[in-house]
């Protein structure tokens, strides 16, 4: 019973052609990511970037600015933004890095010698556990070493991989600006021109993950803004380096806030150990992501991503555990897809027995 309600099931959605289009459309750049994903990386980098910036070209074509004038003015504030990003605060972040990861066997040394000194406070923890422990965080710090090698020796690959990417990618943001109207026509010339289903998922695809896409970066501005000011007046060392990391934590709900927060509390001990400026330091990080998680995020995504959070966390956990580091950065736009297609997938699909005849005409009334 239960294998003749399958195959009734597909059946039943198969003899909807706009399900066959939307099934073969979604297949389609499914298979194109996964296999030429690595080839088109500058492209598909130049795809999103561009389709950030369109809201605002639209939105200066509302007031009636020309096209290419608004599409200009986008383009060099967002070219003037990318050469701060890389000449200006590029340099200054690796430098805090290069200093930091210099400093990192002296707070290892601090913090083995502030855990071996729990046993004698607290009888309940042993000195076993202690050294067990100790022999866990050796073991850690020795991979991160090890892949922070692989990636210096690597380091004249990924500056020639930068350098196209800055070569490439604002030429293609540009064009894809400039004749975006073209391209989509393009595209659309190669799809069934009637797919009232598929023009539902992208609407709703189009919607969620632009007004997320935009609050995301608001809120990474917003929050790196605020942490690296807060840290600046408490005097903590690599406040930009720190608040960067605190900005684009909110790119991982809850997890990318736990995993910050290891850095700032290892710097913050190791600058002042168990002092008040210390604990003050850990309460303004508690005070930022508590006001971040309940006043910022409902302002900005009031109208946005609607996900409970068992449905972020699995999305984490599946993606992350498929593509790794990009599957967590990108596990909530994937789940708004899956979620704007399920919620535009129709609820009952009707036999062809079951569908009404509409070739009598209407009784007037």
């Amino acid at each position: 019973m239960a294998v003749d309600n399958i195959s009734s099931w597909f059946r039943r959605q198969l003899a909807n052609p706009q399900i066959v289009i939307l099934v073969l459309i979604i297949l389609i750049l499914a298979a194109t990511l996964y296999l030429f994903g690595s080839m088109l990386a500058p492209l598909l980098a130049s795809v999103v970037i561009a389709y950030l910036l369109q809201a605002l070209v639209t939105r200066l074509e509302r007031k009636r600015v020309p096209h290419l004038a608004a599409v200009l003015a986008v383009f060099l504030s967002f070219f003037v933004a990318l050469i701060f990003a890389v000449f200006g605060l590029l340099p200054l972040l690796i430098r805090q890095l290069t200093q930091l990861a210099q400093q990192v066997p002296s707070i290892v040394a601090a913090l083995q010698n502030a855990l071996l000194a729990l046993p004698q406070r607290y009888s309940l923890i042993t000195e076993k556990q202690i050294q067990d422990l100790l022999t866990s965080l050796s073991s850690e710090i020795i991979g991160v070493g090890q892949t922070l090698l692989t990636y210096s020796l690597s380091s004249l690959v990924t500056a020639l991989t930068i350098g196209v990417y800055l070569v490439l990618v604002p030429i293609l943001v540009f064009f894809l600006l400039k004749d975006s109207k073209a391209i989509l026509a393009w595209f659309t010339r190669f799809l069934p021109e009637h797919r009232p289903l598929a023009n539902q998922v992208w609407g709703e695809v189009d919607r969620q993950i632009g007004n997320y896409a935009r609050g995301k970066i608001w809120e990474i501005i917003i929050v790196g803004s605020v942490t690296f000011s807060v840290f600046r007046v408490l005097g903590l060392e690599y406040a930009l380096l720190l608040a960067v990391l605190t900005g684009f934590s909110v790119l991982i709900p809850y997890v990318g806030a736990l995993m910050v927060t290891l850095p700032v509390a290892g710097v913050g001990f190791f600058q002042w150990g168990l002092q008040p400026e210390f604990y003050s330091v850990i309460f303004a990080y508690g005070v930022i992501q508590f006001l971040d998680g309940n006043v910022l995020v409902p302002l900005l995504f009031s109208e946005a991503v609607d996900l409970h959070p068992v449905a972020i966390i699995a999305a984490i956990l599946v993606f992350g555990g498929l593509w790794g580091f990009w599957g967590v950065f990108f596990a909530i736009p994937l789940a708004t897809v899956i979620q704007a297609i399920i919620g535009a997938w129709p609820d009952e699909i009707p036999a062809p027995d079951e569908i009404p005849d509409h070739t009598e005409p209407a009784v007037e009334t």
